[in-house]
């Protein structure tokens, strides 16, 4: 499994102080190690895509990281990074809007920034350790019917990552056609297995390709 964790990682470096020396290392890692994509910021995006071709996908992240951007300038990110080669959109909803119970403010943001990414792969984040059991279980159907690709845990940013339970139970009520990405915390190539083995099918996190090279 070792050898084949690393095809379902978003290899991924999101910090404010990231410069295109790491950015231009971290794809180098991604093609050796042949990951699922890079998630880097929307400034590298052009650069990254220059660079890789279409020899890795370029992922890259949308109202990142609190969410709270009005539709309009999520909609402008995304058309941006689309132009300048981004192959994957990771967004962040408004979670303020979650806690007012606004669910279709939610739903027609996604829905339109899933229209801005004009058929590019669109993972909605939903912070989950922000949000009550009620408000996952309501933000999967959410994701369902705005038709998003996939759904996702958390930016990294917040107070938590990742975890098993919450896994489980997006597995149980998400839509036949939403994929789930786990991201934030995965520290172990064991902890990522178990993701996989829950229902992920991405995983998002810088450390397990750092974990293989150290293992190889």
């Amino acid at each position: 499994m070792e050898t084949k964790i690393a095809t379902y990682v978003d290899h991924t470096l999101l910090a404010q102080t990231a410069a295109w020396e790491e950015i231009r290392q971290l794809c180098d890692d991604a093609l050796l190690y042949q990951t699922a994509s890079v998630c880097i910021p929307p400034s590298y995006v052009k650069q990254a895509k220059e660079y890789l071709g279409d020899r890795i996908p370029v992922c890259t992240v949308i109202g990142f990281p609190n969410g709270y951007n009005t539709t309009a300038a999520k909609v402008f990110e995304t058309k941006d990074a689309v132009q300048n080669g981004a192959d994957e959109i990771d967004m962040v909803i408004n979670l303020g809007w979650v806690k007012e119970r606004n669910y279709t403010a939610v739903l027609e943001e996604i829905k339109a920034v899933r229209e801005a990414c004009g058929g590019k792969l669109l993972k909605v984040i939903i912070e989950t350790c922000l949000l009550t059991e009620e408000e996952k279980i309501k933000l999967c159907r959410v994701v369902t019917e705005a038709e998003a690709d996939f759904i996702k845990t958390s930016t990294g940013f917040s107070g938590g990552g990742a975890t098993f339970q919450d896994i489980m139970l997006f597995a149980e009520h998400i839509g036949k056609n939403v994929k789930i990405k786990a991201a934030g915390g995965i520290t172990s190539l064991e902890d990522a297995e178990k993701f996989l083995s829950l229902g992920a099918s991405r995983l998002g996190t810088s450390r397990i390709v750092k974990l293989l090279k150290e293992n190889s």
